[in-house]
């Protein structure tokens, strides 16, 4: 890695006959600290112009120059200071010029805010930067921007989770007698109705259904492993998303939450009596009175749950921590990948979180892993498989590879739908999921255990694509579903009939 920065530190004055020399000189030895010999950072050049210091600092990978420039300065107040009066008011960044190699050539133009320039021949990329304040370089944004172009190189060589796919173990196949889309059979039973984008009504049969399935979690996973109910919230505030780390890339896909600039009834007039006079809703005038996003609805339920934690030891009496949430719907704008009741922007989810050390952890994902073994294989009867992969948020932070290898991943849950074509050539869908997120959380929310570092892990159960495979596969009429679901069922609802 190269840096060259060329910077300047505006006194408080313009000095008068002021030797600057025997200073610059000084301070260079600052510049040398906590590097290996010889690969401090230098000062190539530098002039006193009017009330100003102008320097260019060069280094390499140790003592960085907008670390460097820093040194200077603390030096230059105290002596300056105490010799001459003299104090610096800021220190301005003019041009910033970093070479470093990528571990990859880009595929597509990288785009990067606050760079001026970005020039990438084959793996070696050379960014520049203008006009930098003093919270600009002292903040650290400099090493986040080399971090983020390398992020994004990485990003456009991760093709999806097929890359970092495993089959670990599938069913066997089954024979089915059912090729239907269970979306548009069951709409045109009157048992769901589609109303707006990714959203649906159910009616009492697949209401029932979705219940019973509930339930079925409950009696044969949550109370055997000993799981408690809690209740989560659903509007997520941005500080619980920059500690999961979702705020690193989450804006395309959530719903946001703007508050009123306030509740004032004559405040809201114009909006009120121009719905009144024309019967529209003025969405445009209400933009204008809103404020910014304080955050979003919730779209994975786990992260709003560690505020819970936050900042506190856990007893030992108290580990594994084994929780689960309910309470409530998550939204996702899931764009053009909508599609029945399989892709939805509002799901219903069981959200289940466990916490622990490392080897309480493993085993409660093992045991749920058994746990949806005997559910999907005894009583629903799914042709299903696993395997593991690395969702793309884990790959986001160095943790590419296969669950397996890291001990930190998820195991995916699919299942063959008929309607799709066949096994080997039609997508399968994943209808459920079980994952290690290692110290992820309790890292992020600062959580410790009495005898040290926990780790967490999370399980989320969307009640939809259940029930989307399991009518695809088994068929919308009761007496062709599984013995032992039909049992914990009963007799469906008639639901409501139409004229």
């Amino acid at each position: 890695m190269e840096f060259s920065l060329r910077a300047e530190m505006v006194l408080n004055r313009k000095p008068e006959g002021l030797k600057l020399k025997e200073f610059i000189e000084n301070s260079k030895t600052l510049l040398k600290k906590g590097a290996p010999e010889g690969q401090g950072a230098e000062i190539e050049e530098w002039e006193l112009s009017g009330d100003r210091i102008v320097l260019t600092l060069t280094s390499g990978r140790y003592v960085r120059p907008h670390d460097a420039v820093f040194r200077i300065k603390n030096y230059l107040s105290q002596e300056l200071g105490r010799k001459h009066k003299l104090g610096i008011r800021e220190v301005r960044g003019k041009r910033y010029s970093i070479r470093f190699k990528l571990d990859h050539e880009p595929k597509r133009k990288i785009r990067v805010p606050f760079v001026k320039s970005i020039r990438i021949e084959g793996e070696e990329c050379n960014l520049v930067l203008e006009d930098m304040d003093e919270e600009f370089l002292q903040k650290n944004y400099v090493d986040r921007i080399v971090n983020l172009v390398r992020e994004k190189v990485e990003q456009q060589h991760y093709e999806g989770k097929g890359e970092h796919w495993e089959l670990i173990w599938q069913s066997r196949p089954i024979e089915h007698r059912w090729n239907k889309d269970p979306s548009k059979v069951m709409e045109g039973r009157d048992w769901l109705k589609h109303r707006g984008r990714g959203q649906w009504i159910f009616g009492p049969q697949a209401t029932a259904i979705m219940r019973a399935m509930e339930q079925l979690v409950v009696d044969e996973l949550l109370n055997p492993l000993g799981f408690n109910e809690i209740i989560i919230p659903k509007a997520v505030t941005w500080d619980v998303w920059q500690r999961s780390g979702h705020a690193k890339n989450l804006y395309p896909e959530i719903y946001y939450i703007c508050p009123p600039d306030t509740r004032d009834p004559e405040f809201w007039e114009e909006v009120i009596d121009r719905y009144k006079i024309t019967g529209n809703v003025q969405t445009r005038l209400i933009k204008e009175k809103i404020k910014e996003p304080i955050g979003g609805v919730c779209y994975a339920q786990c992260p709003p749950f560690w505020p819970y934690l936050q900042g506190r030891t856990v007893s030992d009496d108290s580990l594994p921590i084994k929780v689960f949430d309910r309470s409530g719907t998550s939204m996702r704008y899931e764009s053009g990948g909508i599609h029945g009741i399989e892709r939805v922007d509002e799901f219903h989810r069981i959200e289940v979180i466990w916490a622990g050390y490392p080897e309480e952890v493993k085993r409660i994902h093992r045991d749920i892993v058994e746990r949806y073994r005997k559910i999907f294989n005894d009583i629903l009867e799914f042709e299903w498989r696993m395997a593991w992969v690395t969702p793309w948020f884990m790959a986001q932070e160095g943790l590419i590879g296969t669950a397996k290898d890291k001990e930190v991943g998820t195991i995916d849950f699919e299942a063959y739908l008929p309607y799709r074509g066949s096994r080997e050539d039609s997508e399968w869908l994943e209808f459920q999921n079980a994952s290690n997120n290692g110290d992820k959380y309790p890292k992020g929310f600062s959580v410790k255990g009495q005898k040290g570092e926990l780790r967490s892990g999370c399980t989320g159960i969307g009640l939809e694509r259940w029930l989307a495979v399991f009518i695809a596969q088994k068929g919308i009429e009761p007496e062709n579903w599984p013995k032992q679901f039909r049992r914990r069922i009963g007799k469906l609802p008639d639901g409501i009939g139409f004229l």
